[in-house]
């Protein structure tokens, strides 16, 4: 996951649920239930590579990225200098991750329309 294609990706499973879930009930319980998920995920993953978890390895290598902090700021397209960042480039990383509700929630709006 990166700050590139993240946006995307939690838009498309919002749309998608979106869908499926038109023409049903509207169930608070159930559309909290899949938010708390998808953000559990997208954050649970996203975050422990930017803070280059060990863990992540195996994703970020995947990715043929030299770290996962490489991976979220520059997805390969990218020239971002992530060995050298400091306050203002964690401040802009902290609110890329706080809009992921927003991408998911839009998502799922749109596909309710």
């Amino acid at each position: 996951m990166s700050f590139l294609i993240d946006p995307a990706l939690l838009y498309a499973n919002g749309r998608v649920y979106g869908e499926l879930t038109r023409t049903t009930t509207r169930d608070r319980t159930r559309d909290a239930a899949f938010a708390a998920a998808t953000m559990a995920v997208f954050w649970g993953v996203s975050i422990p590579l930017y803070l280059d978890r060990r863990w992540t390895r195996p994703i970020w290598r995947a990715c043929r990225a030299r770290s996962g902090r490489d991976w979220m700021l520059n997805s390969g397209v990218t020239r971002i200098d992530w060995r050298n960042v400091g306050a203002t480039t964690h401040t802009v990383a902290a609110g890329l991750f706080a809009t992921y509700p927003y991408w998911l929630w839009r998502g799922i709006r749109d596909g309710r329309e």
